[in-house]
């Protein structure tokens, strides 16, 4: 490679080969190069060199690029070279141009470029006989990485169809932005699209302040609530609306402080760096875990970041990229943050599924009798209808009798023990669901063809469950019970209340009739076809009847549908 050691300035209108000829107006001092006028010229020494075949540059805003060749006996070639010709290169950020005037007698190569935007154009220009077939290897490694890289947006859509946060959304647009760096700063891109050189310059800016906003809106939503300081917080936002802003002020506007521009624009992300760097030392002086895989992550960008302000601002130093830190810093941060995103979405399922079971333990408790355990009132409307789709056809209510005379006598404590030795009684099994409806009163929805003598059982061992865990009550503790056995309309469904207010007809009916029995119900069937026909007893088929819905006033014969089981 043949490297410039010697540079001039001038005007756009200057003849190339008048400032050629001009040797006081040539540095070949060394010292930095200096963007004020509006051509920049560089001179490179070919006599004696390998013939070069390509003209190389970084990748940056540019007007236009002039060549002159002089051989050692004076004669020149010019060649004018519009931004329409000039090719990408597989390497990093790179253009390449076709070298056809230099010959074994030539002396001097000399570059013109026209209004030039960023010192590392200059920086990084060379003269070189090798085409691009060297950065193969390179460049699979780095087809590699875009693949890895992809990987991640895969788990994304799945922990967000199941977490909803936006940080994990913020990772995706990270992840993107770096991909894309990555295929357009490489080279990567020139195999599938030819994309013109000055096209991915302003693409390579855009995807730049991109990269920062979404790292920092990532940031800002990935730190777990508590564990940053709230200004901090805010301040990644205006970090993520600055680095954006900048980079699209730069990328459509190159020209307007064109000296110092890319020096202003490369100091302007000093203050984002700072306070990125601010963002995490306070995350982990307050304990937070999610921090932990971001420091890891972004440490080797936040090297590239340093470096590049470092060799950007400094005139002394040659401006440097570090472009393979930077495809390493990609790796580290993706593959880190995923781990990271991975993790606390696990830490939030496990705290979501945590709420979600406090909340249905809540809602169990909500549902359930303190005193007694049995479910209450409003767990009764919640599982009737499912219980009876079930096969719990028969419902029973039942009630304590002089129950307010216990408590006068013995006290509201020797009454609650009393209403447990009932709940106990009672005993709900796979075949029995017990409810207490409030006070004295219980509810009970049973199955099977013995669902009435279950019921009635349960019912008399209240009286014997009461004197053998409660001595001190010396009078007999008695219950009264009305049941009636369900059936679903076959337009409507069933009707669980009007199936209660006939059962609670039926239990006031025995307490009027002395107390300590049971009223069993069966109700009335109308056959479809109208004939008047009335059934009494338990339907065999009650999908071939219809309901219809009597009440114990409305029963013409009592008698003959109304069962009394007396103690």
């Amino acid at each position: 490679m043949v490297y410039s050691h010697c540079w001039a300035s001038g005007g756009l209108k200057e003849s190339l080969s008048a400032v050629a000829r001009a040797a006081e107006r040539w540095d070949c001092s060394g010292k930095p190069y200096v963007l004020d006028g509006e051509r920049i010229f560089l001179r490179f020494d070919v006599a004696g060199a390998q013939i070069p075949r390509y003209f190389v540059t970084r990748r940056a805003a540019l007007d236009g690029i002039d060549f002159l060749v002089i051989d050692q006996d004076g004669a020149e070639r010019s060649t004018s070279i519009p931004p329409s010709q000039w090719l990408n290169s597989s390497a990093d950020s790179q253009l390449r141009i076709p070298v056809t005037d230099v010959r074994d007698q030539s002396r001097y190569f000399i570059a013109a470029f026209d209004r030039v935007s960023h010192r590392m154009v200059l920086d990084g220009a060379h003269l070189t006989a090798w085409d691009d077939s060297g950065q193969t290897p390179m460049l699979l490694f780095l087809a590699a990485l875009c693949g890895m890289l992809a990987m991640p947006l895969v788990f994304n859509a799945a922990f967000y169809r199941v977490l909803r946060e936006n940080f994990v959304v913020w990772h995706s647009a990270l992840v993107i932005s770096l991909m894309l760096t990555v295929l357009v700063s490489s080279g990567l891109s020139m195999w599938w699209l030819e994309i013109p050189v000055m096209t991915l310059s302003w693409m390579q800016t855009l995807l730049f302040g991109g990269s920062v906003a979404a790292g920092c809106m990532f940031t800002h939503g990935f730190i777990e609530p508590g564990r940053l300081h709230p200004k901090l917080r805010r301040a990644l936002i205006w970090c993520a609306v600055s680095a954006m802003s900048l980079s699209l002020f730069h990328a459509l506007f190159p020209y307007v402080a064109r000296p110092v521009q890319s020096t202003i624009y490369t100091a302007a992300f000093m203050p984002i760096l700072m306070i990125f760097i601010a963002v995490l030392i306070d995350a982990w002086s307050r304990g937070s875990r999610a921090v932990m895989f971001q420091i890891v992550g972004w440490a080797p960008m936040l090297v590239v970041g340093i470096i590049r302000l470092v060799t950007g601002l400094v005139p002394a130093l040659e401006s440097n990229d570090a472009m393979l830190l930077f495809y390493i810093g990609c790796v580290f941060e993706v593959m880190c943050t995923a781990m990271g995103v991975a993790d606390r979405f696990m830490s939030l399922k496990d705290q979501r599924d945590r709420a979600r079971t406090e909340a249905e333990i809540l809602e169990g408790l909500a549902e359930r009798d303190a005193l007694t355990g049995l479910f209450n009132r409003r767990g009764f409307e919640k599982r009737a209808e499912t219980l009876f789709a079930h096969g719990f056809t028969t419902l029973a209510v039942l009630d304590l009798d002089h129950f307010k005379a216990i408590n006068d006598s013995y006290g509201h404590a020797m009454g609650d023990r009393a209403l447990q030795a009932t709940a106990e009684a009672l005993r709900p099994n796979a075949r029995v669901d017990v409810f207490r409806m409030g006070g004295e009163e219980f509810v009970m929805l049973l199955r099977g063809k013995d669902a009435h003598a279950q019921a009635e059982r349960r019912r008399k061992n209240i009286e014997e469950m009461i004197r053998e865990s409660i001595p001190q009550i010396k009078k007999r503790v008695t219950a009264s019970m009305g049941m009636v056995d369900m059936v679903a309309d076959a337009q409507d469904g069933v009707d669980i209340g009007w199936f209660f207010e006939r059962a609670d007809e039926l239990l006031y009916h025995a307490k009027r009739q002395g107390r300590d029995r049971s009223i069993a119900n069966w109700a009335a069937f109308e056959m479809p076809d109208g004939n008047g026909m009335m059934a009494d007893g338990p339907s065999h088929d009650a999908a071939m009847f219809r309901m219809k819905k009597t009440s114990v006033a409305d029963t013409a014969a009592p008698s003959a549908r109304l069962t009394t089981t007396e103690v």
